[in-house]
């Protein structure tokens, strides 16, 4: 038989590790940005056309190469940051592997420009697909100037996965937001399609934070600091009062590169038991310096996850600061026993103490004021008016008020029923006598198969959020002028996002003014959105499209309609007829998914007639 192992090409081998290492312009940027950063740097600026797909820029004032570094730089496993295995566990560099630029050149066009500081001339060089086309002597100065051009353009099924220039230009913020907070020492710089998105002065971590999510999330941080043998850790986490149910900010470091630790995650969680809602997440910059040979950077492709030799003590020395820091600032009002106590005057029983007097007018009569009316009527003392006499055409009061229940619960299509679904729309009538409330909460109804219990207001939200997405398919939005316009401020990722969809926004009936400076202004909503705070919503939908990756108008109205569903929903404890729990089971059992709410929470439970029997049995 022939041999089955065969040695990869060059080319083939190269696209591979570039899968691992270059997944989309972020990519790019993040290895481009560290090795600035090996290289000394003090300032970086970063320039975009079209989120990447045309140009990457990084230009950096750094220590430069010469010309024999310029092009070994180039060859895989090339690299001035180790010599030796042993050199991996004393890391104090961001890359190590000599894969960044290879794989970056095998996937783009490259144009680089660099020059050391003791040099007189610089060094050209242009490669693509991996291939040098020329070196040349150039003018330039000290420093690196890289260029990556057309990512992907040989490889159309990658080119292809990449999102729209939106999501794409979201996850390079995501990425510039992380390399900025780690690096406060250097100037930084972003600019997309002549735009500046980004521009800082160096500093502390706190202004970092205040110039990259702005001064109100600065206001709300306590600072944690504390050392030992094994780990020094500082940084800032968020009182309990500011934690949020979306767009909070939490980031971990160790020795000034970014990871991702569920263990250390959870251990900062575990200080807000009892202080936030279960919902709500706090927001948290916190940096471990340890010794590099008691971690492992080299499990990762990308670097994030990184091992800890010390993990259970650095998880007890955290928890014990962040509670320290807690208990000092705020966290259930904490006295302040530093500050100097108000003079509070002594007792004296024989001094004279005076009566205390009160001023009224005794010539007031509450019968003198004006008579009230009613429509086009008015009743005045001299027809006798009297708390007892009441217009007898007080109904108008309350007509906004009235609904009728046809008109609450519209009927839907009725989808087709499976014969294992344990109630079915004709079984109402016949079981509708033993529907009852329990708790103000649960609705309980009888099943041929056993008893239901009903969540009423999960229930509601689910028929309203598909009644609402039915609505909002067809357009049928009614867009409503606010009487007050409300402001609000976002991160220039979202204000990237927000405009990237502005169309779908405004085919939805919100009117958004924008006030520069990332500032905007919501002036209408949708008409079924009353109750409900416009600016929570449109922050919703922007998370949930950087998160997802979607930019289309599917990926707003789901949110718009759950929100407007929960608004308009029947609240827990809230009294219900028998006439509108019917009605709340026919319409339920009628949606597409009745057993879950748009987000996944349970809508009903059943205790089957085997379990009942169980619990009587001798």
């Amino acid at each position: 038989m022939n041999d089955v192992i065969k040695l990869l090409p060059d080319s083939v081998a190269n696209q591979i590790a570039a899968g691992e290492v270059i997944q989309r312009p972020a990519s790019v940027i993040k290895e481009l940005v560290e090795n600035a950063v090996d290289a000394g740097a003090s300032a970086i600026s970063i320039i975009l056309k079209d989120a990447g797909r045309t140009l990457i820029q990084v230009v950096d004032n750094g220590s430069g190469m010469s010309p024999t570094d310029a092009r070994m730089a180039f060859e895989r496993h090339a690299t001035s940051k180790i010599s030796s295995a042993a050199d991996l566990y004393t890391l104090h560099t961001m890359g190590f592997r000599g894969e960044a630029l290879p794989s970056i050149a095998a996937v783009a066009q490259i144009d680089l420009r660099t020059m050391r500081a003791g040099d007189s001339i610089g060094t050209r060089l242009l490669i693509s697909e991996s291939k040098f086309e020329s070196q040349e002597p150039a003018s330039c100065v000290p420093g690196t100037n890289m260029m990556v051009k057309n990512i992907f353009f040989h490889m159309p099924a990658r080119r292809k996965f990449l999102k729209k220039d939106s999501v794409e230009l979201n996850h390079i913020l995501r990425e510039f937001e992380r390399l900025a907070l780690v690096n406060t020492d250097i100037d930084f710089s972003l600019i997309h399609n002549d735009v500046t998105l980004h521009q800082f002065m160096r500093g502390s971590l706190k202004q970092r934070i205040a110039d990259l999510f702005g001064k109100t999330l600065e206001s709300s941080l306590a600072h944690i600091s504390t050392e030992t043998s094994i780990v020094k850790v500082e940084g800032f986490v968020g009182l309990p009062r500011s934690a949020k149910k979306r767009g909070y900010q939490q980031f971990l470091f160790v020795n000034g590169r970014y990871m991702r630790h569920p263990f250390f995650h959870k251990a900062v969680l575990s200080c807000y038991d009892q202080l936030i809602a279960p919902d709500s997440q706090p927001s948290y910059f916190i940096n471990f310096t340890v010794d590099p040979s008691t971690i492992d950077v080299n499990i990762h492709p990308q670097k994030y996850e990184i091992k800890f030799e010390h993990e259970q003590a650095i998880w007890q020395i955290l928890v014990a600061a962040i509670r320290e820091t807690l208990g000092k600032t705020q966290a259930a009002g904490a006295l302040d026993f530093e500050s100097e106590a108000p003079d509070i005057p002594l007792f004296d029983p024989s001094a004279a103490a005076s009566t205390p007097t009160a001023d009224f007018d005794s010539s007031y009569n509450p019968f003198d004021a004006p008579a009230p009316s009613y429509g086009s009527r008015r009743i005045s003392m001299d027809q006798g008016y009297s708390p007892e006499r009441v217009p007898d055409d007080w109904e108008k009061l309350y007509e906004s008020f009235s609904r009728k229940r046809d008109d609450a619960y519209a009927a839907v299509a009725v989808p087709a029923v499976p014969d294992d679904a344990i109630f079915r729309p004709e079984e109402i009538e016949s079981e509708a006598a033993t529907c009852f409330q329990l708790q103000g909460r649960y609705i309980v109804a009888a099943s041929p198969k056993g008893i239901m219990l009903i969540g009423q207001h999960r229930a509601h939200v689910r028929i309203l959020y598909e009644r609402y997405m039915a609505q909002l398919s067809e357009g049928e939005v009614a867009s409503q002028q606010m009487l007050f316009a409300e402001d609000f401020e976002l991160s220039p990722a979202q204000n990237a996002t927000l405009i990237a969809n502005m169309q779908h926004f405004r085919d939805l009936g919100f009117a958004l003014r924008d006030n520069g400076k990332l500032r905007w202004s919501v002036t209408a909503t949708p008409a079924p959105l009353s109750g409900v705070s416009p600016v929570e919503v449109i922050l919703t939908v922007l998370d949930r499209l950087a998160q997802e990756g979607d930019s289309d108008a599917g990926a707003i109205k789901a949110p718009l309609a759950l929100a407007m569903a929960r608004a308009g929903a029947v609240k827990s404890h809230q009294q219900l007829s028998r006439a509108e729990m019917d009605a709340i089971i026919a319409d339920l059992f009628r949606c597409a998914e009745p057993d879950y709410t748009p987000d996944g929470l349970p809508v009903l439970s059943m205790i089957d007639n085997d379990e009942i029997s169980r619990r009587f049995e001798i």
